[in-house]
């Protein structure tokens, strides 16, 4: 289980992400909700341990975690999808491309020999493995992401940084179901979000929601002044892979 109480990181001139509660475990999809980008992908990279928080208590699997000496561990356990300005595709790269970049980034002893286009194939995305990535329909996205994510066995906690920026819920929740849901292979799995779909009736929680003065900060209805990269660039930012 993942557990984080009061969990927040300090930016350069504000709160980048004010205190903020939730839990999640094996066999669950939590979706978080938040109207600001960069308090999105904050929690995406505090949450797999890739960005160091200024304050709050972190649980994983019943371990305290303070920042300090298991944060390697926590980052080999999960993995952050799509993050927007840190670890999104890059438009120029065809999807054949993507998956062979990704999977040398997956340790050998994993993925053996396995090269892109055997994964293509095996994962059933030859049809549009010549596509440029902004070419891809939602759908295709989220599930092309999400299995290059999973191509290390080890990955448990699986964050995805904001899917309804490409589409529709139809687009992206089921297949955030079926991670979460999955009997062989039941994981963790996050969503941080614009807006919970109304059709949603599992766990929510809200960036923030463990702020003092009636749960709220005010630095939420303040529009984000500068993008994901220049206020994540100031803070400890972990490898994002």
């Amino acid at each position: 289980m993942l557990r984080v109480h009061q969990l927040s990181v300090n930016g350069r001139r504000d709160v980048l992400l004010p205190a903020t509660s939730l839990q999640v475990r094996r066999g669950e999809l939590l979706l978080v909700s938040a109207s600001r980008q960069d308090q999105r992908t904050a929690l995406a990279l505090a949450l797999t341990g890739r960005l160091k928080p200024s304050g709050g208590h972190f649980e994983w699997d019943g371990a305290e975690w303070d920042g300090g000496a298991r944060i390697r561990t926590l980052r080999q356990a999960s993995a952050v999808v799509d993050s927007p300005g840190v670890n999104e595709p890059e438009q120029h790269l065809s999807v054949r491309d993507l998956v062979t970049e990704d999977l040398a980034l997956v340790p050998r002893r994993y993925r053996g020999s396995l090269l892109s286009k055997p994964w293509l194939k095996v994962n059933r995305f030859e049809d549009v493995a010549g596509l440029w990535t902004e070419q891809l329909p939602p759908a295709r996205r989220i599930g092309l992401l999400t299995a290059l994510a999973l191509a290390n066995p080890h990955t448990d906690l699986l964050v995805v940084d904001s899917p309804d920026r490409h589409g529709d819920p139809e687009d992206w929740l089921p297949r955030l179901e079926e991670l979460a849901y999955d009997a062989g292979r039941p994981l963790a799995v996050v969503a941080t979000v614009i807006r919970v779909p109304d059709r949603w009736t599992g766990p929510v929680a809200a960036i923030g929601n463990a702020c003092p003065a009636a749960g709220r900060d005010p630095s939420l209805d303040v529009p984000a002044t500068s993008g994901t990269l220049g206020m994540v660039g100031a803070l400890d930012l972990e490898d994002a892979q």
